[in-house]
């Protein structure tokens, strides 16, 4: 065997990459789930807010993966 051990050759990015795209697929479900909640909102939540019908349906249309 060479002189490289075990350990040397174990990705060590691998953690790292998975939290990352785990972190990632959460925060895109949020999006999607927050988007379709808007759509819910009456005239008065709205108002609330300061946001109208409009601004609803520009953002419920997003695709998830657009911040």
């Amino acid at each position: 065997m060479s002189t490289l051990t075990h350990n040397s050759m174990t990705n060590h990015h691998a953690p790292g990459l998975i939290q990352q795209i785990g972190e990632t697929l959460h925060v895109w479900h949020e999006r999607y789930r927050t988007r379709r909640e808007l759509t819910n909102w009456t005239a008065r939540d709205l108002h609330d807010v300061g946001l109208s019908w409009s601004d609803i349906a520009y953002e419920a249309d997003k695709p998830f993966w657009r911040a």
